[in-house]
């Protein structure tokens, strides 16, 4: 895996309205986090083809099931693990 891009980092502050809201709209149409669809604008902006710089980033492999669970999904999750958030005091002394 090529790490070089997995650490780069910018803030991109003073977005208007309208490309907050095209942002927005790509990652709610592709089940995508907000970041990876200002990757893909930028590099769009920018002429780059998507995926030319190298494996994906980082945190990109779970951006499919971003809005995908319903209440009723999370509830059955949060209820299957809850057994393993408690401690067992006995071998934490």
């Amino acid at each position: 895996m090529h790490t070089d891009f997995v650490n780069n980092q910018i803030t991109v502050r003073g977005l208007d309205p309208e490309t907050e809201r095209h942002v927005r709209e790509l990652a709610s149409r592709l089940h995508i986090s907000l970041n990876r669809a200002a990757v893909m604008l930028i590099r769009k902006g920018a002429g780059l083809r998507e995926g030319s710089s190298g494996p994906d980033v980082v945190g990109q492999s779970l951006d499919s099931f971003i809005g995908s669970w319903s209440r009723e999904d999370e509830t059955k999750v949060l209820d299957s693990i809850r057994e393993m958030e408690q401690i067992d005091r006995e071998l934490w002394q």
